[in-house]
């Protein structure tokens, strides 16, 4: 069993609390123009930033891939879920942006003014920030279901695939870099 690096697994649970704070701090309809939530941008961008060096990091084998030929299904359940996540990662700050710049609200980033990505309009910013908001809640739901399953191979399958990403877990595991 190979743990993941502490950089990877500070940036696994920074992101995990930013997406409940930008989940927190949203603001919808009417609000989200007159009002808009600053925090929800600056966070949102934040997990943006943080998903590249994760993926870079995965994709450069940071930690191994757990295999078992007895459950193939569960490797391409996993494979498939954490794709999703990663999707969800990316697309929610970036139809943020779109959103906040069709409501022509500035968005800025730690003081740092941004692009708009699209035109301002005066009536609803359009089916992108519907797709934003409704994305918002399903990546909690699935990073509840991850977590769950992640306990699940802790306690029912006793493999230890939890104390990978666990900063506090035993040394007796392997570290990758």
């Amino acid at each position: 069993m190979h743990r993941y690096s502490q950089i990877t697994i500070a940036i696994h649970w920074l992101t995990a609390v930013l997406v409940i704070v930008a989940w927190f701090t949203a603001v919808s309809g009417p609000d989200a123009r007159t009002d808009p939530s600053y925090v929800h941008f600056t966070v949102g961008f934040a997990v943006l930033l943080l998903v590249v060096p994760r993926l870079l990091a995965r994709w450069a084998g940071a930690a191994r891939r757990v295999e078992d030929p007895q459950r193939r299904w569960l490797d391409l359940a996993a494979r498939s879920g954490h794709a999703v996540l990663y999707l969800l990662l990316v697309a929610l700050p970036l139809t943020g942006w779109y959103a906040a710049s069709r409501l022509g609200v500035p968005v800025s980033f730690l003081g740092i003014s941004l692009p708009s990505l699209a035109a301002s309009v005066q009536g609803a910013p359009g089916e992108i920030a519907d797709l934003h908001e409704t994305g918002g809640t399903l990546i909690l739901w699935l990073a509840g279901l991850h977590a769950l399953i992640a306990i699940w191979h802790q306690f029912a399958l006793k493999d230890r695939t939890l104390e990978r990403m666990n900063p506090l877990a035993p040394s007796d595991l392997t570290q990758d870099a």
